[in-house]
C-alpha cells in the first residue's frame, strides 16, 4: 500500500487527539510472555547471471520483480532446509 505525499503530510499534522486507538488492543503481561525478538534478515546485492526469458518474465510481473524473485529463492530454500532435516 502506498500513500500519497499529500495524504502523508495530513497525517503527520493529524493531532494525537484526533488518532482513534480504540480497536488496538492493550499489550498485557500475557502478551511480553509469548512475545519473540524477530531480527530482519538482510539482504546483500549480488551480480547474478539468469536466463533472459526468465527475468523478462519476472519484469513483467510489475513493481516488485527482484523481492518476488527473492521470495521465490527463499521458498526453495526453505523446501530444501526442511526436507534435509527429516
Amino acid at each position: 500500500m502506498t500513500i500519497s505525499p499529500k495524504r502523508l503530510k495530513e497525517l503527520e499534522n493529524l493531532p494525537e487527539n484526533a488518532i482513534d486507538t480504540s480497536d488496538i488492543p492493550e499489550l498485557d503481561a500475557n502478551f511480553w510472555e509469548k512475545a519473540k525478538l524477530v531480527k530482519p534478515i538482510t539482504k546483500k546485492a549480488i551480480s547474478l547471471r539468469v536466463d533472459s526469458d526468465v527475468l523478462d518474465w519476472f519484469k513483467s510481473q510489475g513493481k516488485g520483480y527482484q523481492s518476488m524473485m527473492n521470495t521465490v529463492l527463499r521458498s526453495y530454500f526453505e523446501h530444501e532446509v526442511n526436507t534435509t532435516k527429516e
